[in-house]
């Protein structure tokens, strides 16, 4: 299963960074209140939202986090790490139809505890509407033998 394994505490370094962007569609947007059972009616009432400061629907802020936590999941550190910790800021909202991009940088690595420490910006265009850090826990190199 080493081939489905992504990077080891070992390969990682400060500075390394990844991304992954997503087009957040209506059907993303209803199936994400339905998981979850936020159906908030800022997210899935349009005459509601044009009430409100926003004056249309907006993403769920914790939709645009998932996407921090496809980052780490799938490419920094990718499989094997665990996603133990994070700290998040929504700074602006996130519209149907809106291009999301979510990246991770190593911050940090504490090879003792097997902690990596990674700054998490998520942006549309150059607007940053979350921010926080994430910790993942990363497995060692395995030894051979």
């Amino acid at each position: 299963m080493q081939e489905l394994h992504g990077y080891y505490l070992e390969d990682l370094s400060v500075g390394m960074s990844a991304s992954y962007a997503k087009t957040i569609t209506e059907a993303d947007v209803v199936l994400f209140a339905g998981i979850t059972g936020d159906d908030n009616p800022v997210h899935i009432n349009a005459e509601y939202a044009a009430q409100t400061m926003f004056k249309e629907r907006i993403v769920h802020g914790m939709f645009s986090a998932g996407l921090i936590s496809a980052v780490l999941g799938t490419r920094l550190p990718g499989p094997g790490a665990i996603y133990v910790d994070q700290q998040l800021k929504f700074k602006a909202p996130v519209h149907i139809g809106d291009t999301v991009k979510a990246t991770a940088t190593v911050k940090e690595i504490n090879v003792e505890r097997r902690r990596v420490v990674l700054d998490t910006v998520v942006t549309v265009g150059d607007k940053v509407v979350a921010e926080g850090v994430a910790t993942n826990m990363v497995d060692r190199r395995p030894t051979e033998g």
